[in-house]
């Protein structure tokens, strides 16, 4: 019997010894994963972060890429002062507005729709309130509103931009 415990005894302390190597053999492959994720992740985090701003390819001294800026005409609309849209005390919205487009010819195209611009700007203008009128965005919205109104006032023929030389809201 003492050698069923001694045995038994034995048995134990080996289970005691095993249990220690397995569990550094596990913290050992967890910590290696850990590890290599980590890289993974700074390595992605590096690549994405910098690398745009890695130098480029140096070309050809005499093939230095050139932009070249196309050419745009302005052309000048009359001054248009309109009452806006208010409950009671009135208020005027006076503005000059310059059209960019493309070169001469499309302006010889746009011409003859002066007077349906400057109905449809009239109409959408006088529904406007003062607080449309706020801040950047609403100039912005204001902008693009009229360059959608006028494209489609003109068509076929195209505006490029919508620019503002006066605005004055009293």
């Amino acid at each position: 019997m003492a050698d069923e415990t001694a045995a038994a005894g034995d048995v134990v302390e080996e289970g005691a010894e095993k249990a220690p190597a397995g569990g550094k053999k596990k913290l050992f492959l967890f910590g290696g994963i850990g590890l290599v994720v980590l890289l993974a992740a700074g390595g992605a985090g590096y690549y994405f972060l910098m690398g745009s701003n890695a130098p480029m390819e140096m070309q050809s001294e005499g093939a230095a890429p050139v932009e070249v800026q196309k050419p745009v005409v302005f052309y000048d609309l009359p001054e248009m002062t309109v009452n806006l849209a208010t409950d009671g005390r009135t208020t005027y919205l006076k503005v000059r507005i310059a059209l960019e487009v493309e070169n001469r010819a499309m302006i010889d195209q746009i011409s003859p729709f002066l007077p349906r611009i400057l109905d449809a700007f009239q109409i959408y203008l006088r529904e406007l309130r003062p607080a449309d009128l706020e801040g950047s965005a609403g100039l912005f919205r204001l902008k693009e509103e009229l360059l959608r109104r006028i494209n489609l006032s003109v068509y076929p023929a195209k505006v490029e931009g919508v620019l503002f030389k006066e605005i004055l809201v009293q």
